[in-house]
């Protein structure tokens, strides 16, 4: 049963997904923000983090920062981005995955995403020269 921890200050819409991946059988954790997905990776590491760019505190593209900062596993968790951000692809890029999708996107689109990017497991590789932290 693959662990998907969502990171998003939408509580909504993430508890929305959060029933459907269930239903798929996904094990789905939520988070708020950024400093409450890195506590919930504390907990344990998940297969996959869906994550959202533009969040209170400590938004996505610090969140995923600080999973390489801290190491120990986190900076080898694939991150997927799904965020209504204007640029999404450069962030995406910048953080160094390959998995993204706009918001708002088709249900069926995003949960092939989802199944793409547990089967393939490719962690974040960021750009060594421009950091990550804070979105652009």
């Amino acid at each position: 049963m693959p662990d998907i921890l969502l990171v998003d200050d939408d509580q909504d819409l993430a508890a929305t997904l959060a029933d459907v991946l269930r239903d798929l059988g996904h094990v789905v954790r939520i988070a708020c923000d950024g400093w409450a997905g890195l506590a919930a990776l504390d907990e344990r590491f998940p297969d996959l983090v869906l994550l959202d760019i533009e969040m209170p505190e400590l938004d996505g593209p610090g969140m995923a920062n600080q999973m390489f900062v801290r190491d120990c596993g986190r900076e080898r968790i694939p991150i997927l981005l799904v965020s209504g951000f204007l640029d999404l692809r450069a962030v995406a890029k910048r953080i160094g995955t390959p998995y993204s999708a706009p918001k708002p996107c088709e249900l069926d689109w995003l949960l092939r995403i989802v199944d793409r990017a547990l089967a393939e497991k490719v962690a974040p590789e960021p750009q060594a020269d421009r950091p990550i932290a804070g979105a652009p």
